[in-house]
């Protein structure tokens, strides 16, 4: 018989934490977690569970005499089932309704990349890229055009596929003038390490630095479509927020959340926790706002400084530079080295880093849980051993990162990703660097690599064993509409050694898959897969690829019909 404990956000933690009585917080919850014996499940009452530090759970707090330690919506799994939000957010109250229309309330020495409105999110005020004619310098941009920017040491450069697959963020430090040209002064060092980052030759095309920003973001003259919000921080500690609201919003019947906290909820070294029906919300990440900027490379990795190494592809042709040691894009529910924790039903929404990430460890389950609206990635698992990551939706990610995977796996062993559903993401769906026994299985990706280049609806790179017995299968998963030129859908890339992709089906793809890529694959098996076009070099596999029984059926409908079962089986086996 499981130990019950009740928490509600009305309640009080000098209450006995019953269901009459309850606590009022997590952390009280959590004490008396610690002291019980035996099962034990936390009920969250229906409410918002605004977080002021992270809730942190360690080994001792973990199951203990053969018992779990839940914690899960009151009702879960019932119709019945309450929503129980855990926040990281802060409410912002106190506007006024400058003549201009636009809100602005004094925020004290907050700092926010994200901002939502009623639930939905607020795009940053922005424009597209620098007026009149520009040339970068040493230190910056040079310009003829008219610069009115309000606030310019807040303002931020996005730079859009510097390399294919990157999106960059750095930002201004000053703006001077210098007769008729406006002189912009770069944040320092993130300006110095962009141009020592992004160098490359590819046959006839060199990049040399980030060139020109493809987008400027947060100054107040930027504010001209309703719906867009400005973090001015111009004058230390007297932050001002400002929003051009929608024409049928007022500030007396809008509720409007900044992310405050960056980790929601780290568990460190626990065992046998679970967490059911719960919504993650309202988390920031603010270190690309920092002088370090944001260096993206690939997938959810950055550049922190440190050393830049040349990767030759092509000798005399093609090389780039990346980082030496490249940093991960945090997330805002953590696990480090934990074994049996799971994930079951839970939301994880509004979120400006990625939404759950796992490093080390061993048995972790996450399942049936819709992950949308986040800044960055929806699962990172870097070093874990047995590992699932099941039935989940995935949608609406990488909305400020935007070469940030939906899945994305490295370094594991017995990682199993099967019938999940990713749709719309900016880059590649699900990615699985180099490990061992990786299964990938069922999944559906539709509508991937809406904004960078050169990935794919499944993407592994790198060795994923040593033998048949414990390498990569990729099998029964269905890739639709992958998006941008130069994407293959499924992409086995970067000495992909010892994967076998058998069984899955493969339309609207600018390419299908890659075969020849540098350095080369070994011992990869495509078998059995069915396409709407052959993939380039098909006719002619390269000696580490065994190519067999695929089928081509340009065709959309009759390709669909020779595909029925695979289809029906591939995707989430809930019923949304």
């Amino acid at each position: 018989m499981a130990i019950e404990f009740y928490v509600c956000p009305s309640g009080a933690d000098s209450a006995p934490g019953t269901l009459e009585r309850p606590f009022a917080t997590l952390e009280r919850a959590r004490r008396a977690a610690r002291e019980a014996t035996g099962e034990v499940v936390v009920h969250l009452r229906a409410g918002t569970y605004v977080l002021d530090r992270p809730f942190e759970l360690t080994g001792d707090d973990s199951g203990r005499d053969g018992g779990q330690i839940v914690y899960q919506a009151h009702g879960y799994g019932t119709g019945e089932q309450e929503q129980a939000v855990i926040s990281g957010g802060r409410q912002i109250t106190g506007w006024r309704v400058r003549s201009d229309g636009v809100w602005a309330a004094e925020v004290g020495d907050l700092d926010t990349r994200q901002l939502y409105v009623d639930g939905r999110r607020a795009e940053r005020a922005g424009i597209d890229g620098l007026p009149g004619t520009a040339r970068r310098t040493a230190t910056g941009y040079l310009t003829d055009g008219p610069l009115d920017w309000q606030a310019p040491g807040g303002v931020e450069f996005v730079y859009r596929g510097v390399y294919p697959w990157t999106e960059a963020r750095c930002g201004v430090a000053a703006v001077t003038r210098d007769g008729d040209s406006s002189v912009i002064t770069m944040v320092q060092p993130a300006f110095g390490w962009a141009n020592e980052l992004y160098t490359s030759v590819w046959e006839d095309q060199v990049t040399n630095g980030p060139g020109l920003p493809t987008r400027i973001e947060n100054d107040p003259s930027f504010l001209s479509e309703p719906g867009t919000f400005v973090l001015d921080r111009s004058r230390p500690g007297r932050h001002v927020l400002l929003y051009l609201p929608r024409p049928d919003q007022e500030p007396s019947h809008t509720r409007v959340v900044a992310p405050v906290l960056e980790t929601l909820v780290q568990v460190t070294g626990a065992r046998d926790v679970c967490f059911r029906g719960l919504v993650f919300a309202d988390a920031a990440w603010l270190r690309p706002s920092t002088e370090r900027g944001f260096l993206h490379y690939h997938g959810s990795g950055y550049h922190d400084g440190g050393a830049v190494q040349k990767v030759v592809m092509v000798e005399d042709q093609a090389w780039v530079t990346v980082p030496a040691d490249p940093q991960t894009i945090p997330a805002c529910v953590r696990l480090h080295e934990t074994t049996g924790i799971r994930f079951e039903g839970c939301r994880f929404t509004r979120l400006g880093a990625t939404g759950l990430g796992a490093v080390g460890g061993t048995d972790v389950t996450v399942r049936s849980c819709d992950f949308d609206t986040l800044a960055a990635s929806a699962v990172t698992v870097t070093g874990t051993r047995t590992t699932l990551i099941e039935d989940n939706l995935v949608e609406r990610i990488g909305l400020d990162y935007s070469g940030s995977p939906g899945i994305a796996i490295t370094d594991t062993a017995g990682c199993v990703v099967a019938h999940n559903h990713v749709r719309e993401v900016p880059h590649c769906g699900i990615v699985a660097g180099p490990g061992r026994g990786t299964r990938i299985l069922g999944n559906l990706v539709t509508g991937s690599m809406t904004v960078l280049a050169d990935g794919g609806g499944l993407y592994l790179s790198g060795p994923q064993g040593d033998s048949a017995d414990n390498g990569a299968v990729v099998s029964g998963n269905v890739i639709k509409d992958t998006r941008t030129p130069y994407n293959f859908a499924l992409y086995t890339d970067y000495g992909a050694a010892w994967v076998t992709v058998e069984q899955n089906v493969v339309a609207g793809a600018d390419n299908t898959a890659a075969l020849q890529v540098s350095p080369p694959l070994e011992h990869v098996v495509y078998r059995g897969n069915f396409w709407d076009a052959d993939p380039v070099g098909s006719d002619d596999a390269p000696p580490g690829v065994t190519y067999t029984d695929n089928t081509t059926i340009a065709d959309q409908a009759k390709l669909d019909a020779a595909t029925t079962d695979i289809q029906a089986r591939a995707g989430l086996k809930r019923t949304l």
